[in-house]
């Protein structure tokens, strides 16, 4: 089997490149592309996944993935199935019993660092001077819920700790903190439910 992962940004590539090495057996082969943002991906998904459809094996699955970013998270996931049912593809949402699917569609509620907040144990690691009791607190206790944007949460944390003092930057907090990672243990529920399909995917 082969996974072609089609993402937002280059952050979540480089999250995924590092974690799905951990989440799926050798035997199955994967490819991340990434467009330049949410509103790039939208444009021009509906136009790739035409693409897909004319070409792809049988043994071949796609996962989408986007942030919410804080957009009603229903209407983003109803037009991600549209588009890929409208291009002739079978969803793990829309496949009824045994039926095979060949996408799955899932969104990162709210951004991509809600995921790095749900595995405070390789935050810490890849920051050590930040506290590790950081999520016992009531606006972190929830990777998912945390007000005023996630990655601003994000920034200030590791601020506050001596860290990326000119701006977050995405990517070098992706490849630092993915390293750690522990898939089974992270307490975000969107990771978890990314997690879920991917394990369905490759059963």
């Amino acid at each position: 089997m082969h996974i072609e992962f089609i993402v937002e940004e280059l952050s979540l590539q480089e999250t995924l490149d590092i974690l799905l090495l951990k989440i799926l057996p050798e035997s199955i082969t994967f490819k991340i592309h990434a467009f330049r943002g949410k509103e790039d991906m939208l444009s021009k998904l509906p136009s790739r996944l035409k693409g897909y459809k004319q070409w792809i094996p049988d043994d071949w699955k796609l996962a989408i993935v986007v942030d919410e970013d804080r957009q009603d998270c229903k209407v983003l996931k109803e037009t991600l199935e549209k588009m890929a049912i409208e291009s002739g593809f079978i969803t793990k949402s829309s496949a009824k019993g045994e039926q095979s699917f060949q996408i799955i569609n899932r969104i990162v509620v709210e951004e991509l660092e809600a995921w790095f907040f749900g595995d405070v144990n390789a935050l810490v690691s890849a920051y050590p001077k930040v506290s590790k009791t950081i999520t016992q607190k009531t606006q972190y206790r929830d990777p998912d819920a945390i007000k005023g944007g996630t990655w601003e949460a994000l920034e200030r944390v590791l601020q506050k700790a001596g860290y990326h003092l000119g701006g977050l930057e995405k990517v070098k907090a992706a490849r630092d903190i993915a390293p750690y990672m522990n898939p089974q243990d992270n307490c975000s529920k969107s990771f978890q439910v990314f997690y879920a399909a991917l394990l369905a995917t490759i059963a």
